[in-house]
């Protein structure tokens, strides 16, 4: 194989407030944990059965770090897609311990709002640096210089500009 990819792609709802934290340069940082759940019947009881599994996030760019702050509450529900990255640390004990996280980092990551800037049943699209903002009629997106899928032309054609190179 000649390359890799690194990508995770999460529907879900936060389980608490987003946490903001700076580093010692000054540079903001949001961590949260989203949930996503999947249901089905067990064919030999008939009982709904539910599983949930908990997704760390962890928010590096600056611009999303603006958003998380401002608009992302608890029962949030979010569209990421970002990469994963594990990182190693030491406990108070000297003990080695490993956390595995999606990293929304430079122009590798996105965000959209599914419910709503203001919980308003529309959706907003949030992605590295950039804003398009909707309503309950609208959905949009802005995606990263990569050529994430799923862009709504109409929502962000007036940022376009006709002597763009390609």
């Amino acid at each position: 194989m000649a390359g890799s990819l690194n990508k995770v792609t999460l529907i879900g709802n936060l389980g608490k407030d987003p946490e903001i934290r700076s580093t010692q340069a000054g540079k903001e940082i949001a961590s949260f944990s989203i949930a996503t759940s999947e249901s089905w019947t067990d064919k030999s009881t008939g009982e709904k059965k539910e599983k949930t599994e908990w997704h760390n996030i962890a928010v590096f760019n600056e611009g999303l770090v603006r958003v998380v702050k401002q608009y992302v509450k608890k029962g949030s529900k979010l569209y990421i897609e970002g990469q994963l990255q594990t990182r190693k640390w030491q406990d108070k004990d000297g003990h080695d311990r490993y956390t595995t996280e999606i990293i929304l980092q430079n122009y590798a990551g996105t965000l959209i709002m599914l419910d709503g800037r203001n919980s308003g049943g529309g959706a907003s699209g949030y992605d590295s640096d950039n804003y398009s903002g909707g309503g309950a009629s609208s959905f949009g997106q802005i995606s990263s210089p990569q050529g994430n899928g799923g862009q709504n032309a109409r929502s962000f054609a007036h940022e376009l500009d006709d002597d763009v190179p390609f």
